[in-house]
């Protein structure tokens, strides 16, 4: 009587396979314009007290055991029969790496059994061949070598209706090359960009960028790991299309109908979301191009003697390329030849015929010569200071044609922040004219009610002409922290716009309740920075701006405040010019708070006086959530 066959192993994935003991949850992708879900991310879950919990830890176990390529297609096949069973679902997204999506199309084209079309068949009745509405994540733990396989496989499933998506785009596994060729009508942005996007502007950069490449390319971009709503508010005003993430739904058995209401306050709201503030670099036109000099460069076999004849032929060089058939393989500087020389008495007698590349620095920095200043202020930052030392090689193409010096990098970048001082105040750092102007801009887009506070000093001249600009600065510094600490950063925008004017476009409910500490502070705050004789004075005695010498109290600041509504005050320059108005109304009075309403006048005139404050500011005013 034959033995009873062993039970599986519960160990193992093939195992587990054989039992069907996989099952899929769905994760929804939101369009952000549309507030309604239009898709679904398929997710492979394990059974309970499975002995692999995650994704993760199941592929690690099937690429231990060899079967990888079987448990993506069961993935794939439980994906698709929750489509032919749940119509509803929407886009359908199913993960496949590269090598399951060519060993997959190429069966179908050999006729074999593990082709997508039988697969969708066999999963669950549908019509074999009909993948319309599905979406294939091209995930790839490895970069993708074989691009022209994955291109005819792409082709196999593109003729049966489906679509593709490059998955966690900037991970450092889905190259721009891959974006190119293989055109995906999606591309999912890796999470690392999305996380924090509200508070860290490399990112935002990075987002507007890769929008730019949405467009070249004909995709959509979809956010993945959205978890806050300011991150939420931030893609909407961008216009990125598609989120995904635990905010808009985790995933879960069912399908879900319906945007959270959290996520839908979001996107129903007219508040705009205050950007990160970009530490520009200006001269964007200049490339490493700028730097170039036109060095000799020396044979890859150069001797040290040869090395030392072009040193002494060139005094001007700090250092040479050593290029072999035209690409640089290494550097040669003049002090390493130097120091040589200086420790041992019988250099050029032990090393003078044998090869420089010897001490040669066989990893030098080169740059292309077209890549942006942008990008090389990372050489300043990095905390191998040898290239700013030693210089670097310029090459296009990857071929020799030249050199550059820390020295004229330094010099360049400095000369871009001084370009970038237009866009901060280099004072406070608090954004200048140019984005102030363009969150107007945004603001009156999205048809967003907001209050425009222009804050300006009383009896300020006297104070900087008797202290001197140092505690004058300070004096603005301190201006900056007080309005700073009552704006909220998620609503309220901050600007500098030169001197002691500041302007505030707030959208916070409760605008004038901050603005009213913000006085207070700066008021009792100011008073601590004249000497004790001025202090018990109650001010100082200095000359007017007519020359006249009297008494100046203490340096207070006004605030006109005109509350902005849809449809009025059309553009920047007509916000600007009502806010200095009311500015103008509280200096003359003396007053904390000084506000207009800009719906009292006709298009193109200045608003009548809506409410007054004095040092304790008026208590009625518009409200901008209204």
């Amino acid at each position: 009587m034959p033995a009873p066959s062993a039970p599986p192993d519960p160990n193992s994935v093939r195992a587990l396979l054989s039992a069907g003991g996989l099952h899929t949850h769905v994760q929804p992708i939101v369009d952000l314009a549309a507030r309604r879900v239009v898709g679904h991310e398929a997710l492979v879950r394990t059974p309970p007290g499975c002995a692999w919990r995650s994704p993760d830890t199941l592929f690690a176990a099937a690429r231990r055991e060899g079967c990888t390529l079987e448990l993506e297609h069961a993935c794939v096949q439980l994906a698709l029969a929750r489509r032919s069973t749940e119509p509803g679902i929407g886009q359908l997204f199913v993960n496949l790496s590269a090598d399951a999506l060519v060993h997959g199309a190429l069966q179908q084209w050999r006729g074999g059994p593990a082709e997508p079309s039988t697969m969708t068949a066999n999963a669950g009745g549908g019509t074999a061949g009909d993948l319309s509405g599905v979406v294939l994540e091209l995930t790839e733990h490895q970069l993708v070598h074989d691009v022209d396989a994955v291109q005819e496989a792409l082709s196999e499933w593109r003729a049966a209706g489906a679509a593709l998506a490059l998955d966690d785009f900037g991970d450092g596994r889905s190259s721009l090359r891959l974006w190119s060729e293989l055109r995906p009508e999606f591309v999912k942005i890796d999470k690392y960009f999305v996380r924090h996007v509200h508070l860290e502007s490399h990112k935002l950069k990075t987002l507007r960028a890769l929008q730019q490449l949405a467009e070249t390319f004909g995709s959509r971009l979809i956010a993945e790991g959205v978890e806050e709503t300011d991150e939420l508010m931030v893609l909407r005003d961008m216009g990125i299309p598609l989120v995904q993430g635990y905010l808009l739904g985790r995933p879960q058995a069912t399908p879900r109908t319906l945007v959270p209401e959290e996520a839908l306050t979001v996107l129903r709201s007219r508040e705009i979301a205050v950007l990160p503030q970009e530490r520009q670099i200006g001269n964007r036109g200049l490339t490493a191009r700028s730097l170039l000099i036109d060095a000799p460069a020396l044979d890859a076999h150069a001797s040290h003697d040869e090395a030392m004849a072009m040193f002494r032929r060139h005094p001007d060089l700090h250092a040479f390329a050593l290029v072999d058939k035209g690409r640089p393989i290494g550097l040669i500087t003049r002090q390493t030849m130097q120091e040589l020389a200086l420790q041992n008495r019988y250099f050029r007698e032990l090393y003078g015929r044998r090869p420089c590349r010897v001490h040669a620095n066989k990893d030098p920095l080169c740059v292309d010569i077209h890549t942006p200043i942008e990008q090389l202020t990372q050489v300043l930052m990095s905390p191998d200071q040898r290239y700013l030392r030693d210089g670097f090689i310029i090459t296009e193409n990857g071929h020799y044609v030249g050199m550059g010096t820390g020295e004229q990098l330094v010099r360049r970048v400095t000369e871009a922040r001084i370009e970038a001082a237009r866009h901060a105040n280099p004072l406070t750092f608090l954004p200048g004219n140019v984005p102030l102007t363009q969150h107007i801009e945004r603001l009156h887009q999205h048809g967003a009610p907001f209050a425009a506070c222009y804050a300006d000093f009383n009896h300020f001249k006297a104070f900087n002409d008797h202290y001197g600009y140092w505690r004058g600065d300070e004096m603005i510094r301190t201006q900056a922290r007080c309005l700073s600490e009552a704006c909220d950063p998620r609503r309220d925008f901050i600007g500098h716009v030169g001197g002691d004017d500041f302007v505030l476009l707030m959208q916070s409910p409760d605008w004038r309740e901050r603005l009213e500490r913000a006085v207070q502070q700066f008021n009792q705050a100011a008073r601590e920075l004249y000497d004790e004789e001025a202090i018990e004075a109650g001010g100082i005695h200095a000359e007017d701006r007519h020359g006249v010498m009297r008494f100046h109290g203490f340096t207070t600041v006004s605030i006109g405040v005109v509350v902005v509504h849809p449809g009025r005050l059309r553009s920047a320059e007509d916000v600007a010019n009502t806010a200095a108005v009311a500015k103008h109304h509280a200096k003359q009075a003396r007053l904390g708070i000084y506000v207009l309403d800009e719906r009292a006048a006709p298009d193109g005139q200045a608003p009548e006086p809506a409410t007054a404050g004095g040092h304790a500011p008026a208590q009625s005013g518009a409200d901008v959530s209204q």
